[in-house]
């Protein structure tokens, strides 16, 4: 009986990417919203002026705080006739910036900003800083998020053990941030208050 073959890779095989597949796609910068809503993906992506961020997957830890938050926003949205919702869900801060926060929060559920493809506004957003790029969710969104003029964002840092509650001034955030061990209350919404310690610790 011969001997079992191995079947082995053509001899002419390269590192090479599959060009047909690449270039159905636009180069970076060229983006249109059209072309990033039409990308059927399960990955998390934002859109920014022309160029697709590819964000990175969250961890166990990251997932168990955002569904500790749900659960008090869904809470607060009961009070309020309002809808809480989780990433993925497109948010347009404006023309040609589009994210996808962890959390958006609604105090009405009728309001016209809520949309089925999009939201075109939110009066809450909450992101858990993500470790590959700590400075997106610090300095980045803070930017973008009252430049969107969001009333207020939460960022919730795991690495610090911090919850920074900002609240916008006029064009910038007013910001204050609380420990573990110590209670957090929202400025937009009084009856929204987190115990730090307990999302931190979310099982």
């Amino acid at each position: 009986m011969d001997a079992p073959q191995t079947l082995t890779a053509p001899s002419n095989h390269t590192s090479e990417p599959a060009w047909d597949i690449a270039r159905l796609f636009p180069d970076q910068g060229e983006w249109s919203e059209e072309e990033y809503f039409a990308l059927d993906t399960n990955q998390l992506t934002e859109y920014s002026h022309g160029i697709v961020e590819v964000l990175p997957m969250p961890s166990d830890r990251h997932q168990a705080i955002v569904v500790f938050l749900i659960g008090l926003l869904q809470r607060l949205a009961r009070t309020t006739g309002g809808v809480v919702r989780v990433a993925p869900l497109r948010l347009r801060l404006w023309p040609g910036k589009i994210r996808e926060p962890d959390l958006l929060f609604l105090a009405s559920a009728t309001d016209p900003r809520r949309q089925n493809q999009l939201w075109t506004g939110a009066d809450l957003v909450i992101e858990v800083v993500s470790p590959d790029d700590p400075a997106r969710d610090l300095m980045t969104k803070r930017r973008e998020y009252a430049q969107a003029s969001i009333p207020e964002y939460w960022i919730v840092d795991p690495r610090t053990e911090t919850i920074l509650i900002l609240h916008l001034d006029g064009a910038s955030y007013r910001e204050q941030s609380y420990r573990r061990g110590e209670q957090a209350a929202s400025v937009s919404f009084p009856a929204l208050v987190v115990d730090i310690s307990a999302a931190l610790d979310a099982p």
